[in-house]
């Protein structure tokens, strides 16, 4: 496994993604997950699965892992940062979360107010580390002169690159977290991703997301529910890339961004 360092906390490179993981799924992946050796789970207040992820870490060392969740847009209020994650602590059955992040940068003319609440809960103890996520260089740097913001989780694969964000990041001794790490199954198809993979004998999901872990305070949450994938995506993180393989890979950029909402930012 590869771990990078987070506010000098070692932290497991490659965590579980639940994005439209629900129910038993949910459930059954995390605790599978676990079994493997992940123990680093992400989830959000917006996935619905707060609950399962709960169920599914049910009966863990809870000080080995590392949770993170995502405040809603809804809840980006002092108040709401508070109420709403007492919620997600409840139904995650955990006295804290190790990594919180605002969702979206929605309201960002209240992001001080935002911050400020989620550093009331660090003091308290209810989470670990403050974080944001599909923040651009500019607003996480605003972000990063008003509170000690840690992580910056977004959309990140071979086609999409984020060199600004990396930058911005790296400034401050921030982790970038990559989601969507597969490009929602297009590596799959890549020419070069496939002929990196055959040289190594793996599969292109584990070129993608090795070629994510070989990078710098870079960790990647690609989701999973099958036993199958669960390990292969595991395996990824002792796979050691050339150079000239890793140079190849990164020549494939081409700015295609797949999760692109109506209320994104206006993206570097």
């Amino acid at each position: 496994m590869r771990y990078v360092s987070l506010e000098g906390r070692k932290v497991p490179a490659l965590g579980l993604g639940t994005w439209e993981l629900q129910g038993a799924t949910c459930r059954d992946a995390v605790a599978t997950a676990l079994e493997l050796g992940y123990r680093h789970i992400d989830t959000a207040q917006g996935y619905g699965n707060e609950a399962d992820v709960g169920a599914g870490i049910d009966g863990s060392d809870r000080e080995e892992l590392f949770i993170t969740t995502k405040l809603s847009t809804s809840n980006l209020s002092s108040q709401r940062v508070h109420s709403s994650t007492r919620e997600s602590l409840d139904k995650l059955g955990s006295d804290y979360v190790d990594l919180l992040l605002i969702h979206w940068p929605a309201a960002f003319d209240r992001i001080s107010e935002t911050l400020s609440a989620m550093v009331e809960l660090r003091e308290a103890g209810a989470i670990r580390h403050i974080g944001v996520s599909n923040f651009t260089s500019a607003q996480l740097l605003e972000a990063a002169r008003l509170a000690p913001v840690a992580c910056n989780q977004v959309e990140y694969h071979p086609f999409l690159g984020q060199q600004a964000v990396l930058s911005a990041a790296r400034e401050h001794d921030m982790v970038v977290t990559a989601y969507s790490p597969l490009a929602r199954g297009a590596v799959i198809d890549d020419e070069t991703v496939n002929d990196v993979a055959e040289a190594h004998g793996v599969t292109p999901g584990q070129v993608a997301l090795a070629w994510l872990l070989a990078q710098a305070s870079v960790m990647a949450i690609p989701k999973a529910s099958s036993r199958e994938h669960l390990q292969e995506n595991l395996a990824s993180a002792d796979l050691a890339l050339s150079d000239d393989e890793l140079s190849r890979l990164d020549e494939l950029e081409r700015g295609q961004r797949i999760i692109d909402p109506p209320s994104a930012p206006d993206w570097d």
